[in-house]
């Protein structure tokens, strides 16, 4: 079978399409072909070699850490009954492939409602949106800021806070981004590639463009994707008593916040453990969002997809800031 393999550390033309024995379940375990595969920006990075010291990549390797497609074998134990179905699962690594081994638990069924895209698309991204939305705790009336609200997650984030009542304000990079915020359900869009960005959102929070529910400057809640120093900026326009929570690593890293200033204005702190999950409620996660989606209460947005031979260009897209919503492969 066909799989992608990151030969060395480097950019994305180490990327190279390569040759695998086709996989066999073992006990408790299922083959599915695969027919899309998630692409995470944190893959990325760990390609370049960053984070060696907390994800332990070495080359070779597969990357590709969620994939959706169709069972197609089980294992001893397993109930023949799974054979044919539609589901997505999360595989640590290897996803990059044209069949992967997962064990039976990792398994989420697709609902009959919604396609294996659009199920993928959420394998990942939908456990950190309810998550998030979950330990935020939006009310009606509260103003919301999104950084890289045009991202996978961000698209997500966006969608939730409008559907409670919030004010969104989103900040992205390029007019394409910003738009699709806006039609997501944004009230105020800002280029943070421009200078004077955050004044611009200081004042729309601030200044009277949106009503307050606390009555104080700032905004009541940040969901941070961007990291660094666009995260710690952000961190500045948020109002007393506030939260804010920071996730991505596009920057390099998420936004360093001085616990001080945060406990001197009385603002909540929250990082990574609120996008990282315990297998078992990754799962019950998943598929929750899968309901969501099929209800039609959010929707994945899927920006653009790529064969798994051009994975390469996957990468480059990404890593170019010339994506939005979720990049997907297509095998």
């Amino acid at each position: 079978m066909r799989i992608v393999q990151v030969t060395a550390f480097g950019g994305p033309e180490v990327l190279v399409v390569g040759r695998a024995a086709e996989p066999v379940a073992g006990a408790g375990q299922v083959v599915v072909g695969v027919s899309v595969v998630d692409v995470l920006s944190l893959e990325t990075q760990l390609r370049t070699g960053w984070g060696t010291e907390f994800f332990g990549q070495k080359p070779p390797y597969v990357p590709g850490g969620g994939v959706g497609g169709r069972v197609v074998s089980v294992g001893e134990g397993v109930d023949p009954g799974w054979v044919g179905r539609d589901v997505i699962a999360m595989t640590g690594d290897g996803g990059y492939a044209e069949r992967v081994v997962v064990p039976l638990e990792a398994l989420v069924p697709v609902p009959d409602e919604l396609g294996v895209r659009e199920a993928t698309a959420l394998l990942q991204i939908g456990p950190a949106a309810l998550s998030l939305a979950g330990a935020a705790e939006v009310k009606p009336g509260e103003r919301v800021l999104v950084t890289a609200a045009a991202g996978g997650l961000g698209t997500l984030l966006v969608q939730l806070a409008h559907a409670v009542g919030a004010h969104v304000i989103a900040t992205a990079r390029g007019g394409r981004k910003l738009d699709l915020a806006r039609e997501l359900g944004a009230e105020i869009v800002v280029d943070y590639s421009e200078p004077g960005w955050l004044e611009r959102v200081r004042e729309a929070a601030g200044g009277g463009r949106l009503p307050s529910v606390a009555g104080g400057a700032g905004v009541d809640v940040v969901f941070d994707g961007a990291g660094g120093r666009i995260g710690q900026d952000s961190f500045e326009v948020t109002a007393r008593g506030g939260r804010f929570f920071t996730y991505g690593v596009p920057g390099g890293s998420s936004a360093q916040i001085d616990p001080g200033k945060a406990e001197r204005r009385g603002v909540s702190v929250h990082g990574m453990e609120q996008v990282q999950f315990a297998p078992e409620k990754g799962r019950r996660l998943a598929g929750l969002a899968l309901s969501e989606a099929a209800a039609g209460r959010i929707r994945p947005v899927i920006g653009q997809t790529f064969p798994l031979d051009r994975a390469a260009d996957a990468h480059a897209a990404i890593e170019a800031r010339d994506t939005v919503g979720k990049t997907l492969l297509l095998v």
